[in-house]
């Protein structure tokens, strides 16, 4: 079966990271329609079919929480705000104009794809994930769950946030500042250091497995599928 998203936003570059993603994590189950503006959006909402929507809130021409008025007055398709739009007042705008969750940019989009799923599953009555795998390490981003060689690993919350970023970006050369800005925030003003104290602990929970984890010596850290 597959599941039809509909993404409305008008950032290319967020349109791209979320469908390769959201493709990539349900193979293909997800398939994901767009529209780069609020009456496209709009439109595409009404002549009906989806079974979710993935709604921008500052969006060109009609913004996010028009759409979202006019899309409730027939439909109740689950429908969830993506925003910079932090404030407290607007959160709860949302919600009374009838979304049913909201997600703050900048946000995971590991976080962003469980939030669809459970939306999915509470109406549907089915799960739709797929584990995060690399090499001997597994990681369930629904259930919060990790395994190391096949026994389970418990992890503190920092050090499953971390995990689940390199499992994201396996392969890939991480930097400290890319750490710290996506786990601890932009607003933290401590030293980069304490990314090392964490990836310490990472390595001693996750066992032999650990070693996956490697050093890159002036740039950051790599996750790769061999010890």
């Amino acid at each position: 079966m597959t599941y039809r998203l509909l993404l409305v936003e008008d950032e290319p570059q967020i349109c791209e990271m979320i469908c390769d993603y959201f493709s990539a994590q349900s193979e293909g189950v997800c398939a994901i329609d767009t529209a780069q503006n609020g009456s496209e959006g709009l439109e595409a909402a009404l002549s009906g079919g989806y079974d979710l929507i993935l709604l921008d809130v500052m969006l060109p021409g009609l913004d996010g929480f028009s759409v979202c008025r006019s899309i409730r007055a027939k439909s109740d398709v689950p429908l969830l705000f993506l925003t910079a739009r932090a404030r407290e007042e607007d959160v709860l705008y949302g919600y009374t104009l009838g979304c049913d969750d909201y997600v703050i940019k900048p946000f995971s989009l590991a976080a962003l794809y469980a939030k669809t799923l459970a939306l999915l599953r509470r109406a549907k009555g089915t799960v739709v994930h797929r584990e995060l795998v690399c090499g001997s390490i597994t990681l369930d981003p629904l259930t919060l769950s990790v395994t190391a060689d096949g026994s389970p690993v418990t992890l503190a919350a920092k050090e499953f946030a971390l995990l689940q970023y390199l499992m994201e970006h396996q392969n890939w050369v991480v930097s400290r500042d890319q750490l710290l800005d996506r786990i601890w925030g932009s607003d933290f003003f401590g030293s980069d250091r304490v990314v090392d104290t964490h990836i310490k602990k990472l390595r001693k929970a996750l066992g032999s497995a650990g070693k996956q984890i490697r050093t890159v010596i002036s740039r950051g850290y790599q996750l790769t599928d061999k010890a």
